[in-house]
């Protein structure tokens, strides 16, 4: 710290907070810790007695927080991301369009241990809605050595550590097997529910089909459910009963069979294949129709937005994919998937 006087303190920076009273009426930090003084300020600061201040001694190879903080803001900010005010050295970083948060966590880590550095976001791989927080970050100093900052910078990769993709896809089919259904002996629940899980990622069902058990009717289904469909969705008979044959008629439509299983609960049964065109198919488990939060509430925002899962996202659910089945489901804030 060094004392100066009022009068020659524009441009340097505040080592305390600065209270103003006006009596009847305030009484405050009228001036924070860590304020750029302007010439503005100076007639404001010599009415509240204040001859001398003390301020940070800056040079060069230092930077002040809120400049540090403006350095991280643009390390992490990428496509369909907006960012708010400088304050107090922190900036936060919002989502502009509905889509699935993407994140680039090894980066990350690697910029968080930098002392004095800090960047912290929600779950990477997770849906967010338009002006939804993604991040914050700032400097834990007042001023820090300007050399933290061109490190940061150089484990970034000049490529920014997060974006938002927005969902791409439109148009969906829905097959039901089953020949309780199919003969109308008991009430189709699970496709209004399906229905309205997929509007929430802006997908229209265009076309739902209905079959009994038969794997070669199944399959005759499954084809024609694929024309105009950005993704095809299989429900009913995904278990490993004999007469349940709704995975074998996927493999048999022609899909290349990513995963059948998955170390959730719920969702175990989950099954993902693709076709040569790139359109993916599901199997869903009858879990999606009764539980809020399932395996496919945790793949869905990134098959959405277009992005070719691996039987490797899968397993990598398997710390957090235990659902806790909480009496009142705050999913997705929750442990869930993270």
């Amino acid at each position: 710290m060094k004392l100066i006087k009022t009068t020659d303190a524009t441009g340097h920076v505040l080592c305390h907070d600065l209270t103003q009273i006006i009596p009847g009426e305030y009484k405050g930090a009228r001036f924070r810790k860590g304020h750029v003084v302007t010439e503005e300020d100076i007639p404001v600061l010599l009415s509240m007695g204040k001859e001398n201040l003390y301020i940070l001694e800056m040079d060069e190879n230092m930077l002040h927080e809120n400049d540090a903080a403006d350095i991280l803001r643009e390390i992490c900010q990428g496509d369909n991301i907006s960012h708010g005010e400088v304050k107090e050295g922190k900036i936060e970083l919002f989502a502009d369009t509905d889509g699935v948060f993407m994140l680039d966590s090894e980066r990350l880590k690697s910029i968080n241990t930098i002392e004095d550095i800090m960047i912290a976001t929600r779950k990477g791989g997770t849906s967010v809605r338009k002006g939804d927080k993604l991040a914050g970050t700032r400097v834990i100093p007042l001023v820090i050595d300007r050399t933290k900052l061109d490190l940061a910078k150089q484990l970034s990769g000049g490529i920014p550590l997060m974006k938002v993709l927005p969902y791409i896809m439109k148009k969906a089919s829905i097959v039901t097997t089953g020949s309780e259904v199919f003969h109308g002996r008991i009430e189709d629940k699970f496709t209004p529910v399906l229905t309205e899980k997929l509007n929430a990622y802006g997908i229209e069902v265009i076309r739902h089909i209905t079959t009994d058990d038969a794997i070669d009717n199944i399959t005759e289904a499954i084809t024609k459910a694929r024309e105009g469909a950005d993704i095809v969705l299989c429900t009913g008979g995904m278990s490993v009963d004999p007469d349940d044959n709704t995975p074998g008629a996927i493999k048999k439509s022609g899909a290349e069979i990513i995963t059948y299983g998955a170390p959730v609960l719920p969702g175990a049964m989950i099954l993902l294949g693709y076709y040569e065109d790139g359109v993916p198919v599901l199997g869903l488990p009858g879990c999606v129709m009764y539980a809020k939060a399932t395996v496919f509430d945790l793949i869905m925002p990134r098959i959405a937005a277009g992005i070719r899962l691996r039987r490797a996202d899968f397993i990598s659910y398997g710390e957090g994919g235990l659902c806790l089945g909480c009496g009142k489901c705050t999913y997705p804030h929750c442990p869930f998937g993270k």
